[in-house]
């Protein structure tokens, strides 16, 4: 076998170690080609290097890559660069202040691809159009972002300062369940320990957040995604709404599964809906099969009482008896 140049022979190292768990002395040393001597001195190195290698001594001693310590240089294949070159595209392209690394991290790796790899990463950027985000969309703090994950992962509390769409600023304190991206926006889908019960918050509108170090269990959490979108739905149309069913909330949840419904007190339930609209707005209203009352706007309940006054004058009188219908002449 060839003897193999050292940094030829650490890069194989790199490949080969990440692969198993755990690899033996004796199976490596056979696979490079070099004494157990020589292969303790490319370990050694390895760890000057910043790779957490660990050993186990004896006739049946080891290798293995541990986690943790200072991030060295990736080894990637083929579609493992291409892949990563995509998603550092996409990341620099986010919402995010403080996401710079991402695109320098983009520029260094392209530089470095062989050439047939960056003929495709250039085939796939050119080929593809992504619509930018309006330039007045609200960029999130990176390290914010970063510790409201750790938070979901770690199914740890969190408490931040939270400015709503009204300018008022209050202090929350948070159950994580997931980070949500919608429509260019961030969203933290959470419990609100305060008020116990299911919020989604901007995450540009959360500051100063911190870990309370209380761990969680979260009891039957939502779907993240369809909540946001429920919300945001709520927040892009012109007229919102709320009304007052006769109707129990887990019967109205089964008739709304496409609207936000809450339970209301005397056994009834409060459906959120959202118009472009009035008078689309009055129409579905109407056209409820449930004893109902509009609470707001105070817009909506002008337009429902003129249009049951409209439907009731024209049918305060009988209607005429219509004409027999003309009888044809027979020839």
């Amino acid at each position: 076998m060839a003897v193999m140049d050292p940094s030829v022979r650490l890069l194989r190292l790199l490949s080969l170690l990440p692969s198993r768990p755990w690899w033996s002395g004796r199976e490596l040393s056979y696979r490079l080609g070099v004494s157990p001597r020589t292969l303790r001195r490319d370990m050694n190195r390895l760890r000057e290097l910043g790779y957490p290698v660990q050993a186990t001594g004896g006739q049946a001693g080891g290798y293995a890559l541990g986690a943790g310590g200072s991030l060295p240089p990736l080894l990637l294949d083929d579609e493992e660069a291409v892949a990563t070159t995509l998603g550092l595209q996409l990341a620099a392209a986010a919402a995010v202040a403080g996401i710079e690394s991402a695109v320098a991290a983009l520029a260094k790796l392209v530089q470095v691809l062989p050439p047939r790899l960056r003929e495709r990463v250039r085939a796939l950027q050119e080929a593809t159009v992504q619509v930018p985000a309006p330039p007045q969309l609200p960029t999130v703090d990176h390290a914010v972002l970063t510790l409201l994950a750790t938070a979901c992962r770690r199914t740890e509390g969190v408490r931040f300062s939270y400015t709503d769409h009204g300018g008022r600023v209050s202090t929350r304190d948070a159950a994580p369940h997931q980070i949500v991206r919608s429509g260019g926006r961030w969203y933290l889908v959470a419990m609100d320990r305060d008020r116990q019960e299911w919020r989604t918050f901007r995450i540009d509108r959360i500051a100063e957040p911190e870990l309370t170090g209380q761990r969680h269990r979260l009891a039957d959490p939502p779907d993240a995604a369809a909540m946001v979108l429920a919300a945001t739905k709520l927040a892009v149309r012109r007229y919102g709404a709320h009304i007052l069913l006769d109707l129990e909330y887990e019967e109205a949840a089964r008739a709304f599964r496409a609207q936000i419904v809450e339970p209301a007190p005397e056994g009834r339930t409060l459906l959120r809906v959202t118009g472009d609209d009035l008078p689309s707005l009055a129409a579905y209203a109407a056209g409820l099969s449930y004893d109902f009352e509009v609470l707001d706007p105070p817009e909506l309940r002008a337009e429902l009482h003129r249009r049951a006054l409209e439907i009731a004058a024209r049918h305060a009188a009988p209607r005429p008896a219509e004409a027999e219908p003309q009888q044809l002449g027979r020839r």
